[in-house]
């Protein structure tokens, strides 16, 4: 498993990540750098294990790292439309509702599913899309009312930036 990637925040979503992908991600990391050879390094891993989650999350924080926050959008959505395939529930997730899927797995495309949203809202802040975010912040309220996953830190941001905006 990529430790740094997939680790940084403690959560471990139990993606068994083959061991030329995760070969691929430590490279990446090496190579954090130099972008184009990080970034060739990464769709590289994507190419080889599509359905490969952890690969969603080394993309997207790469990119939204590298300030490269509308690519970084793109990967989440794409991520979150495979998990949602993995996962077996439909990839809108403004249709979601808490009894479309178990959401409680901890090792599960579910919750990498709702870890992603939370970027999204976040990378949706940073993008000033504000209406959205909110509107993902909403829907994570919904889907994760215990806030397993944390949104309501990018909830308090979204607050904060709201509240900055309106003088």
């Amino acid at each position: 498993m990529s430790v740094v990637l997939l680790n940084q925040e403690g959560i471990d979503f139990g993606f068994d990540i083959p061991a030329e992908v995760d070969s691929l991600l430590q490279e990446a990391i090496q190579n954090y750098h130099n972008t184009e050879r990080a970034e060739r390094t990464l769709w590289h891993a994507y190419e080889i294990a599509p359905y490969c989650l952890g690969v969603y999350i080394a993309l997207y924080k790469f990119y939204f790292t590298k300030k490269e926050i509308e690519q970084a959008e793109q990967v989440a959505l794409i991520g979150l439309d495979e998990a949602a395939r993995q996962g077996g529930f439909i990839n809108d997730w403004r249709k979601l509702t808490v009894s479309s899927t178990d959401w409680s797995g901890v090792t599960s495309p579910q919750r990498f599913f709702l870890y992603t949203l939370k970027a999204l809202a976040f990378i949706r802040l940073r993008l000033g899309k504000l209406d959205s975010a909110r509107a993902v912040l909403t829907k994570l309220a919904e889907l994760d009312p215990d806030d397993k996953v944390g949104s309501s830190v990018i909830a308090d941001l979204a607050m904060g930036v709201a509240e900055a905006e309106h003088g």
